[in-house]
């Protein structure tokens, strides 16, 4: 997929600093979004006061077996306006956590109005794009629910699966709505790990023969 806006994409190559040479080559499926808390109600940050600005989170996962450049990344809510522009390089597997002071900081930066990630917690979306040559791409996403934003759930890809799950250990969820609980915590900077044992459907005849 592609911005309209020519504006938008001068805007970001100028940030990057780069020649379109230098630029990396389209990460799409190496670089992910990996895990999302939208309504914090603690200090998830660190900084020692809360905030449900700053307290916001994003973790994104390298998923090759190599190092990967992160310049010529960025990340938007819904409405597409850039929120952060990642720089560095990831190591294979790990993690990379953009909060919402950081992505606060990053727009007071580059003179933007500053408002951090901007996530809603009626519900939105999390996007992933790289600027690659002439193009941005978009490489990943996940638009997530009102009960996926309530206060210190978050949701995140099963690290075997990659199924998107709710991670809401904090602050359980009793509803009908997909994801459902999990009863596991959010776990930002780190693998999505839950040791929850999983219910498999079976029949009457296959439980006595359990129990003969």
């Amino acid at each position: 997929m592609r911005l309209a806006r020519l504006t938008l994409f001068l805007f970001l190559a100028s940030l990057i600093h780069l020649p379109a040479s230098a630029r990396p080559a389209c990460a799409q499926g190496l670089l992910r979004v990996n895990e999302i808390l939208a309504g914090p109600a603690r200090d998830w940050d660190g900084s020692g006061t809360y905030s449900s600005r700053d307290d916001e989170w994003v973790e994104l996962k390298n998923t090759s077996s190599s190092p990967l450049t992160l310049d010529g990344f960025y990340i938007t809510d819904a409405d597409s306006l850039p929120r952060y522009a990642l720089s560095g390089v990831l190591a294979p597997g790990a993690f990379k956590l953009v909060t919402g002071k950081m992505s606060f900081d990053w727009e007071k930066l580059v003179g933007k109005s500053a408002v951090g990630l901007s996530l809603s917690n009626s519900g939105d979306a999390v996007m992933l794009w790289q600027v690659s040559g002439a193009d941005t791409v978009l490489i990943d996403h996940y638009a997530f629910k009102s009960h996926e934003a309530a206060a210190d759930r978050s949701v995140g890809r099963d690290e075997v699966t990659g199924e998107w799950k709710l991670f809401d250990g904090l602050d359980p969820y009793s509803g009908t709505l997909t994801p459902s609980g999990t009863g596991c915590a959010p776990t930002p900077g780190a693998a999505n790990t839950c040791n929850t044992t999983p219910t498999v459907p079976t029949t009457w005849g296959r439980l006595k023969t359990l129990y003969r």
